[in-house]
């Protein structure tokens, strides 16, 4: 393993340091305008990484005009917190992303992204990804000019996404994509269209994340004509909180039908479970679960015979939830909940569209045994004609999905309980 120190003095140097040496880190890059040496320097030092190399970028606001390119297995980069080491693309001219990784065995860490043209962070194709204390921030607040993505894993296995934060992304925060075995933990997700958000992935935990301010807290969704189809995620122990800034996706991207007010939403996913979780306030309803056929996003180009529309095995149980219901998104929703509570009523904790795949013994499965919370079913298929609170008639339970864990984790926990010598 090689230690990389990337710093700026009165000129710019690289030091290579031995592995393991214990060297006084450069000086770090001055705040201000985008410095062109450094940008230099370290583009060329992603070009020339070797696997087993960490790069570490020292304290400071490192300003750049186009894009970051990794492309080699089992490298590190570290900065000195996500409060210290910022990546400035606020002047980008070139790329779409602000650090792109094509490669597996990579970690980032301790490090800020901002203002990128495109999405902030995005991996596509690695196996073994950790992302760690990173921030991906749009700091002038939500624009729909904003990139689309703030941490973005795509087509990647052995995913860990934890203890850090994602701001102002246009689309989803924090997203996981057609992924296998992901666990994303300790997040902060806010003031994002989507703020953590689960999509056509196998396997999934989903835990410990603050969701707040943003226009849907935590979603899991399955999408059309892509090769993978998402199952089995658990979403736990996490804080939804007032997801109720207005949605400023693009037009015609899927998020742009979610409706401002979303706590956690399931869209034809199947599998799912959501259990232990603070949800409260969020004005449209703490839990949508529906199918493909409520959504705004239908294709112009027809949707594949394999995709399955309908969320099927839902289980959602022990859940703490506070207030919400009370404004929600949409002239329709609006006329629902007058129509069947009043001015002054409030939707239900859980609203679910009513669709149910007649083809699957079962139906769709829909399991909400939580307390008092209540169930409303909209009556999607007859067009949303007859609503009707549906409490008991959903009141069952689902066996509990399997715990994910990932390889790193596994070797841990073995090797802690096994006998000492």
């Amino acid at each position: 393993m090689k230690r990389i120190v990337l710093g700026v003095a009165v000129t710019v140097g690289l030091v290579a340091l031995a592995a393991c040496q214990q060297q006084p880190a450069a000086p770090a890059a001055s705040p201000g305008p985008l410095n062109s040496e450094f940008q230099k320097v370290l583009i060329e030092r992603l070009l020339d990484a070797k696997p087993g190399d960490v790069i570490e970028i020292p304290a400071g606001r490192h300003a750049f005009d186009r894009s970051l390119t990794l492309r080699v297995n089992g490298v590190t980069i570290r900065g000195a917190g996500m409060d210290k080491t910022i990546l400035s693309f606020k002047d980008q001219k070139a790329g779409a992303e602000g650090l792109l990784v094509n490669a597996g065995d990579f970690t980032l860490e301790n490090l800020a992204i901002e203002d990128t043209k495109g999405d902030g962070l995005k991996i596509n194709e690695g196996a073994n990804i950790t992302i760690r204390g990173v921030r991906v921030e749009w700091t002038g607040g939500p624009k729909t000019s904003n990139g689309a993505y703030g941490i973005y894993p795509v087509q990647t296995s052995n995913v860990l996404i934890e203890d850090s934060v994602a701001i102002g992304a246009s689309d989803a925060g924090i997203y996981v994509g057609q992924s296998k075995n992901v666990v994303v933990r300790r997040n902060r997700a806010e003031r994002n269209v989507a703020g953590i958000e689960i999509e056509n992935t196998i396997g999934a935990d989903v835990y410990e994340n603050t969701a707040t301010d943003n226009t849907g807290g935590i979603l899991v969704f399955n999408m059309p004509n892509l090769p993978q189809p998402g199952h089995t995620t658990r979403v736990y122990r996490n804080k939804v909180i007032a997801n109720n800034t207005d949605n400023f996706a693009a037009k015609g991207a899927a998020v742009a039908s979610v409706p401002a007010g979303s706590g956690i939403v399931i869209n034809s996913n199947d599998k799912v479970e959501i259990f232990d979780n603070d949800i409260a306030d969020n004005q449209t309803a703490n839990v949508i679960v529906s199918s493909y056929f409520s959504t705004g996003y239908m294709t112009d180009k027809g949707v594949s015979k394999l995709f399955d529309p309908y969320p099927e095995e839902i289980a959602i149980h022990g859940n703490r939830f506070k207030g919400g219901g009370d404004k929600p998104d949409g002239l329709d929703l609006k006329a629902l909940k007058v129509a069947m509570f009043g001015l002054n009523g409030r939707l239900p904790d859980v609203l679910w569209d009513g669709y149910v795949n007649a083809q699957r013994p079962g139906g769709a499965q829909v399991c909400i045994d939580n307390g008092a919370a209540q169930t409303l079913n909209a009556d999607g298929p007859n067009k949303y004609k007859n609503p009707s609170v549906v409490t008991d008639k959903v009141r069952c339970t689902l066996p509990p999905l399997p715990v994910v864990t990932l390889p790193g984790e596994a070797a841990a926990t073995a090797a802690k309980a096994a006998p000492s010598a």
